[in-house]
Parts: structure tokens; sequence; C-alpha cells
């Protein structure tokens, strides 16, 4: 098979997994903030036990694991097609249009550099982690332009601050990337590309030692800018249903409603393998070298690089919704506070500790 072959092939099936991935995302955060709540979540659509079943037996994890509505995302999508498409009186149609499907390019082309195992990779290119910055830099535009072309102060509010908020956190995000790159280059040989995601992956398990490790503070500014520019809680300023009623999306119904419900879980997924990738040793594995992993089989290797970048990968998902459950929401002077006095004199603050660091650990070993 020709190699434009295989990539057509693995971008299918990475399109597949990762919306799926996606729709399920919604019935896990569906899940965990009914257990956080103390309450019974999603039980209904597509759950295989009666509710005698689950009354008989109400403390049986195996059934409330198979009691929780596997077929929700289907009944949303349905629920959804079926609701009337409205568009706002003086709303810039086209742009309109345009927006939400901006938004769900945006996480998806960020999937085109993520290695998610040992040689499973859609596009390996040179400037890999230049090209994750660009995309996510360029995802503000979905929910700017959504909320200038729905002809509602709502919707304008939420776009300005969700600008606002992407040039706060971008600075610092910049930074806590800049100080990966000084470490991946301070590990490596003068022939290997330290913008390349796989080169950052590699030197992580090659070494044994993680980024998290080495800049525990950058791990911190870095996970931290991911959930604001996810929009997740605590900073998601730019919906605040308790003041903009809906924020940036307040105009939009139906389908495009949902693409940007669908977007919204995508930054999730995408943030998450973005963290794993640079702070957490991407699709190495505990034990790895002990192991001998790299000198499996190759459909071993992929397996092994697939299943711990999964695991890590729903790990912080999980993250994502138990954070927000657990913080309240900003004000909007707390999060300019925070973005611009915070994190930017942190990050730093950071980027000169590790380039220190790295000058002292070259003046002993050379």
């Amino acid at each position: 098979m020709s190699t434009t072959v295989i990539t057509l092939i693995t971008l299918g099936l990475a399109l597949f997994i990762i919306l799926t991935a996606a729709a399920y995302t919604v019935v896990l955060e569906r899940v965990l903030s009914a257990w956080i709540q103390q309450r019974t979540g999603p039980n209904r659509v597509g759950s295989p036990a009666s509710a005698k079943m689950m009354i008989a037996a109400k403390n049986s994890l195996f059934l409330r694991f198979i009691n929780i509505g596997w077929l929700q995302p289907l009944a949303d999508v349905i629920k959804l097609l079926l609701k009337e498409d409205i568009i706002p009186a003086g709303a810039n149609k086209f742009v309109h249009f345009l927006a939400p499907m901006i938004s769900v390019t945006v996480a998806l082309i960020t999937m085109g550099v993520m290695p998610f195992a040992r040689g499973v990779q859609i596009a390996d290119i040179n400037i890999g982690i230049l090209y994750t910055l660009a995309a996510t830099s360029i995802g503000v535009y979905g929910v700017t332009l959504s909320g200038w072309s729905s002809n509602s102060k709502y919707s304008l509010l939420g776009g300005l601050r969700s600008s606002a908020q992407m040039i706060s956190y971008e600075l610092a995000m910049g930074l806590a990337v800049v100080s990966i790159i000084l470490l991946t280059n301070a590990r490596v040989d003068g022939t290997a590309n330290y913008l390349s995601l796989n080169t950052i992956v590699e030197t992580q398990t090659g070494s044994g030692i993680w980024n998290i490790f080495l800049n525990p503070l950058g791990f911190l500014i870095f996970v931290t800018c991911t959930f604001a520019e996810a929009n997740r809680s605590p900073f998601d300023l730019v919906e605040a249903e308790q003041e903009l009623v809906g924020g940036f999306h307040t105009e939009y119904s139906s389908m495009k409603f949902a693409l940007f419900f669908v977007a919204e879980y995508l930054h999730v997924i995408m943030g998450s393998m973005a963290i794993i990738t640079l702070f957490l040793g991407g699709y190495g594995g505990i034990g790895e070298k002990a192991l001998g992993v790299t000198e499996w089989s190759g459909i071993a290797q992929v397996a092994w690089g697939l299943g711990w970048f999964a695991l890590k990968t729903f790990i912080f998902m999980c993250i994502f919704v138990w954070v927000r459950w657990t913080l309240p929401r900003f004000k909007y002077t707390q999060l300019m506070d925070i973005g611009w006095k915070k994190f930017l004199p942190l990050a730093l603050a950071n980027l000169v500790l590790v380039a220190g660091g790295i000058a002292v650990w070259y003046n002993f070993t050379k």
C-alpha cells in the first residue's frame, strides 16, 4: 500500500474515533457530574439493565457501569436535528453559518500532528509544536465571529470576552511551550528536530523522565491555560449563563448549536492529548525501558502506545469534568488579573529557571 493510502486510512480511523469520543465525552461528563453531585445520571437511553434490576442491585458497580445511557449521544443528535434552525433578524447569515464550522475544524486539525503511538501519526511535520500552537490560536475566530454575526448584545459580549481571554492566556501558554522546547533541545543530539512532537515524546520515553518532573511549574501553567483556551470552567466567561444567557451561542439552534457543543468536547480531548504529549510522555508507558518495549514487534508496540495514550487522555478528560463541578467561575476581573499579573510573570520566571538549569547542567556534564 502506498504512503498516501495509509495516511488516508489513518485519517479516517482517527476522525471516526475522535468524533465518537467527543460524543461519548458528553456521557462521561453527565455521569461524573452526577456522581460528584450525588444524584442519578443518564440511565434510560440504551441502558440494558431494567429499573427493577437496578433497584434490586443498586450497589452493583457492574450494573451502574452498563446502565449509564450508552445511546444518549444518539438521542441528543436526533433531538437537535429535529429542532428548527433559527437565524436572527439582522444577522450576517454567511458568517453565522461559518462560525461553528470554524470551531469544529480548528479542533480537528490539531489531531493531524499528534503521535498516537510509535509510528502511528497522520503527519509528522518538523514544526509540529508550532503547528499545534497556531491551530489552537485561531480557534478563537469561531467564537468571536459567532458573537459578532448574531446581532445580539449577549453574543457580542461573549465573543469579545473570548478574544480578550485568548490573548491573556496564549502568552503564558506559549512561554510554557518554549520551556519544553528548551528541555527537548538540551536532551537530543544536534541532528534531531526538537520542534517535532515525535521528538518531544521520544526524549521523554528514551530517558525515562517525563517533562512534568523537570518542569512542574510549566506543566501547571500549561494545564490551566488549556482550560482557558477550551473555555471550560472556571474560565467559561464566554458563556456565563447567569450574565450572558448563553454567550456567543445564544442565537444558535439545531445542528449549528450542536457543532459548538461538539467543538467544546473536541477541545477537551485535544487539550488532554497536548498535555500528555508535552509533559507526560505521550504514548510512553511506565517501565517502558525495563520491559524493553522498543524491541517488541511493531503491532505490540502500537498496542502498548495506543493503550497508554488512551488511558492518559481519558484521565485528563475526567480531570476537566472534575474541575468544572468543583471550582466556581471566576469574575471577569479575576480572569484578566490571573492571566496578566499572575501567569505571565510566572511563565517568564519558569522559562528563566529552565534555561538556567540547562546552562548549569551543561557546565557540569561537558
